[in-house]
């Protein structure tokens, strides 16, 4: 692959996901002796890059917008009550993400958030200059509300669904992947702009609601995420909700046999611990077996993935319980939270943190009090930060209105560019020293916080023996706090004479926070890396500029 790592035969591999044993993550364990830093920046969420260390290591989680919910229901649609036929629960006051998804379309210059109005309702269009602030536009479609984007009949019943940009394409720019409830089945939609939609067909028969499709361009492909229920090896006997992993070259070839051609891939597993708030809920003389429905097993209710700079990054949404007739009759929401999922390969995935990236409330009359659902395309670039925008259900609508799937709104949270994980160093300082890498740039550049400290790096060759003049010494020392800093070093104007070359970098890291690291082919510090689903400083799939 682009960063060394071997594709093991057969591909795709299959997971034994009844065993809730946590699954090792081949490259890992023996990572590649080369590794390739040429596409994006390099982040520090496992040990893929490091061979040794002093410092330590800290998980960052995405804080709230103190202005959250950014999107209420509003419109009429948005507020009437509403039940889908297969099932006896109705839901009311609802705009929210159920997956969906928002971009910056670099054509429009605007964001645009797609989303669901109404309980298994309708899909709706917002737009937006700078991801906070929010219009519902009038899109001239004679549906019932103007900004509504509908492929179909207005009123048809949707679940879940996945709206994705490719940039690749002129005309094809737009695919919308929904689960459509009177006929049980996926289907699929592709339009130019996002508001004008053609039928593509349906996915196989069996293929569950919620299942959802990403593309993964490090390997060229599209993968459908694809709903399974399996059989959990535990006393319980649970028929857990994990994912299936189907990958192909084109969305509808690959679309007619998702289901027969799919591999299992994805679960929770024994480090997804149950939710003593949720397990507290059983009644105290209910009957051992309706553990399972009070959460005492944690499920992954879906995984959404998008490439971010030099990876895959991974929204792993865990169910906690309770079910839905429990939650019914609490009226209250179900327990999902998001947690962050790294892969290098775009198959494993490295979960290092099982605490929560974004997490419901809990607390009645909270507009996130559960029910958590993120974006499909998982997070948007505004500038140093990361938005990643997300759903929930507080349970409440109006006085009349109150239960499991009511009141949703729409919520933005906030991450440091590159921030998931620091490397730290105290006032003592410590050493970082990569493994073996080569690069075809001329510039470093790092994402770091030494604002009250100093950075410096000293590139050796492979066997730590420092290469002249990029010594430490020779090192003008970092003390800022940015996301993107040039480090150069004293007797060089760059690092072409390394490039092609085997190296490691080290850094010598006081009183600060280390990020990432890339080497850039310009001063620009442009990474070559991808940008999710970018932002108003990208006009692309890739941060070239």
């Amino acid at each position: 692959m682009y960063n060394g790592i071997p594709i093991p035969s057969p591909w795709p591999p299959k997971v034994d996901v009844s065993d809730r044993t946590p699954k090792e993550v081949p490259y890992l364990v023996n990572p590649p002796a080369v590794i390739p830093i040429d596409v994006g920046r390099q982040l520090f969420v496992d040990d893929f890059l490091i061979e040794h260390t002093t410092l330590s290591r800290t998980y960052h989680h995405a804080e709230k917008y103190e202005a959250n919910p950014i999107l209420s229901p509003e419109t009429a649609t948005e507020r009437e009550e509403r039940s889908a036929e297969w099932t006896q629960y109705t839901g009311s006051h609802i705009a929210t993400l159920f997956n969906d998804g928002c971009w910056w379309d670099p054509l429009d210059k605007i964001f645009k958030l797609f989303y669901m109005t109404g309980w298994h309702g309708g899909t709706a269009l917002a737009c937006s200059r700078d991801g906070l602030h929010w219009e519902r536009p009038d899109l001239g479609t004679g549906a019932p509300a103007p900004n509504q984007i509908l492929p179909e009949a207005y009123g048809v019943e949707r679940n879940g669904s996945t709206v994705w940009l490719d940039l690749r394409n002129g005309t094809r720019r737009y695919f919308l992947f929904m689960y459509h409830q009177q006929t049980a089945k996926q289907r699929l939609y592709v339009s130019p702009d996002g508001i004008h939609w053609q039928r593509q067909g349906d996915a196989a028969d069996g293929v569950g609601d919620n299942t959802s499709m990403f593309y993964n361009p490090f390997r060229k492909k599209w993968v459908y995420s694809i709903r399974i229920n399996v059989k959990t090896r535990d006393p319980l006997n649970v028929d857990a909700r994990c994912r299936g992993y189907r990958e192909c070259d084109e969305l509808e070839s690959g679309m007619a046999q998702c289901k027969q051609e799919m591999v299992p891939w994805a679960g929770a597993d024994d480090l997804d611990r149950p939710d003593p708030a949720v397990t507290s809920l059983m009644p105290p003389d209910a009957e051992p077996s309706a553990r399972k429905d009070y959460g005492a097993l944690p499920q992954l209710y879906n995984l959404d993935a998008i490439a971010y700079e030099s990876l895959m990054l991974g929204i792993f949404n865990i169910h906690y319980g309770p079910e839905n007739h429990i939650c019914q009759s609490l009226g209250m929401p179900k327990v999902t939270q998001l947690q962050i999922a790294y892969s290098r390969d775009g198959f494993h995935w490295h979960r290092p943190d099982r605490t929560p990236f974004i997490a419901p409330t809990g607390k009645p009359g909270d507009w996130d009090r559960g029910y958590l659902h993120p974006a499909s395309s998982v997070c948007a670039i505004v500038g140093d930060k990361l938005f990643f925008y997300y759903g929930a259900f507080s349970g409440q609508g109006d006085e009349s209105h109150s239960g499991f799937v009511t009141g949703g709104g729409v919520g933005v949270a906030f991450l440091r560019r590159d921030g998931f994980t620091s490397m730290n160093a105290d006032a003592g300082g410590g050493t970082l020293t990569s493994r073996v890498v080569t690069f075809n740039g001329k510039h470093l550049f790092v994402n770091a916080d030494v604002d009250q400290g100093e950075l410096r790096v000293e590139v050796l060759d492979p066997e730590g023996r420092v290469l002249a003049p990029f010594s430490k010494e020779n090192c003008l020392p970092v003390s800022s706090d940015s996301t993107k800093q040039h480090v150069s070093w004293a007797g060089a104007a760059d690092l072409a004479a390394l490039s092609g070359k085997s190296v490691r970098f080290r850094f010598h890291l006081a009183s600060g926070k280390l990020y990432a690291f890339w080497v850039s082919p310009t001063l620009s510090g442009a990474s070559h890396g991808y940008v999710a689903a970018g932002g108003p400083d990208l006009d692309g799939p890739m941060d070239v500029v």
